[in-house]
């Protein structure tokens, strides 16, 4: 049924009367929450926890590294006008403290990743360690792997972490976010246990990638072992020969019949052991960032992670 004129009237004379007086009309809605994420799990994890109850923006633009970006003007206001920011909290979010600090009272509530879970030291592999003995005076204190969504145990962890600030800012809906909450973290919790089992069906442990390793927290996991070219944060882009002399022994004496490597890859190293091998290259998503193609098609940590899933079977098999 339409309203007439007169009626939409006094119902807007009442509303402006309630408002004046402080008072929320029964009829007026809360505005979506708005979150913003510096990086493509923590923008998946908000968006599956608040569903329609928030806005969620990603700071990373499509094929990103957060190793190399930054904030544009844009992105800094969008950070201050947020109810929550999400970030990963590691070296490579130093700009972040800083930017936060001179917001001041004005800095939105934030959650950093890395301290909803158990963080881990980057290490070097046994190709890694040759890198570093040519090069002894490159050899420094590691720092924490950042890539601590790459296990969905930690995954799980970080999921309940978002739910637990969405609840404080929004208590009447906590309902909604808690079973959000529940309903995903099942789905992850299937996900691990499909990991545990291809792990556990496999005729090896270990794996190889012909690139950055940013799966620290992955292989602790499932306890498998690992060689490979750099560690997860390495801004290096070609080994020296002693690393790929090693990778390719290393490769031919365990019989690795799988090379990996990750998004948006030159590919360059993998290619030249895979050469050397017969090894069949496969991609591992380490889902940090995702392609416009990508995101398009509708794109999910869950749907990267099983896409890994299936690849790792192969590289164990």
């Amino acid at each position: 049924m339409k309203l007439g004129t007169q009626a939409k009237r006094i119902l807007l004379s009442i509303a402006t009367l309630v408002i004046g007086l402080g008072i929320t009309p029964a009829f007026a809605q809360e505005a979506p929450l708005r979150l913003v994420a510096t990086v493509f799990p923590a923008y998946d994890f908000a968006r599956q926890i608040a569903g329609s109850e928030a806005e969620v923006t990603l700071l990373l633009p499509p094929g990103g590294d957060i190793h190399s970006y930054e904030p544009t003007p844009q992105d800094i206001i969008a950070i201050q006008n947020a109810d929550l920011f999400i970030y990963t909290g590691g070296e490579s979010d130093a700009w972040i403290e800083r930017i936060l600090a001179s917001m001041g009272d004005q800095a939105p509530q934030c959650l950093a990743m890395m301290n909803c879970v158990s963080t881990l030291a980057e290490e070097q592999s046994i190709s890694m360690e040759a890198e570093l003995h040519e090069h002894d005076d490159k050899e420094e204190t590691p720092e924490l792997d950042e890539h601590v969504w790459t296990s969905p145990r930690n995954a799980i962890q970080i999921v309940n972490g978002i739910k637990d600030e969405l609840i404080a800012l929004r208590p009447g809906d906590e309902a909604v976010f808690s079973q959000n909450a529940q309903t995903y973290t099942q789905q992850l919790t299937e996900l691990d246990a499909a990991f545990t089992q291809a792990v556990e069906n496999g005729v090896r442990k270990t794996i190889v990638f012909g690139d950055r390793f940013p799966f620290r927290y992955f292989a602790a996991a499932y306890g498998l072992t690992y060689d490979a070219a750099f560690p997860g944060c390495s801004e290096d882009s070609e080994p020296s020969a002693k690393t790929v002399i090693s990778l390719v022994q290393f490769i031919r004496e365990e019989k690795i019949p799988v090379i990996f490597y990750i998004e948006f890859s030159s590919r360059k190293t993998a290619d030249i052991l895979s050469e050397e091998t017969g090894a069949k290259e496969l991609l591992f998503h380490s889902c940090h960032t995702v392609s416009a193609e990508e995101m398009a098609n509708g794109a999910t940590y869950l749907s990267l992670m099983t896409n890994n899933l299936e690849a790792l079977k192969e590289a164990l098999s």
